[in-house]
C-alpha cells in the first residue's frame, strides 16, 4: 500500500483532472517514474505561468494524450524537483500533504512540506 507524508494510506489527490503518474487520481509512483510525481499541489495562476516559462506547459490541453488542461484551483501530482523549483522562486503551489507520496521526504523535509499544506 501506497504511503503518504505521514505514514498513513496515500489519499487521492484528483480524479477531475484525472492526475497521478498512473492517471489512477493518486500521486503514486514507481522506478519508471523519473519525474517523480509525488506532490498532490493546487495550481495556481501564477504556478502554471512559472511552470510554463522553465518548459512545462501544463495549462493548454492535449487531447492526444487525453489531458484537458489545467486551471487554476485544480489539484495535480507535481513532479517533485518542478515543485522545489517554484518553492525556491517562491511560487510554490499549496499542497494537500494526505495526498503527497512519502517519498517527497527524501528531499524536503514535513517540517517544511507544512508550511505549504492546504488548511
Amino acid at each position: 500500500m501506497e504511503k503518504n507524508v505521514f505514514g498513513e494510506p496515500l489519499l487521492v489527490c484528483s480524479n477531475q483532472p484525472m492526475t497521478g503518474y498512473f492517471r489512477d487520481g493518486c500521486c503514486k509512483t514507481e522506478d519508471s517514474d523519473r519525474g517523480l510525481h509525488v506532490v498532490c499541489a493546487q495550481v495556481t495562476d501564477v504556478f502554471l505561468s512559472f511552470s510554463k516559462s522553465v518548459g512545462n506547459d501544463l495549462s493548454t490541453p492535449y487531447p492526444a494524450f487525453n489531458f484537458p488542461g489545467l486551471k487554476a484551483g485544480d489539484f495535480w501530482c507535481l513532479c517533485a524537483m518542478r515543485w522545489l523549483e517554484a518553492r525556491e522562486a517562491g511560487l510554490a503551489p499549496k499542497i494537500k500533504l494526505e495526498a503527497c507520496h512519502e517519498k517527497i521526504l527524501e528531499y524536503i523535509p514535513l517540517k517544511e512540506l507544512v508550511k505549504y499544506a492546504l488548511k
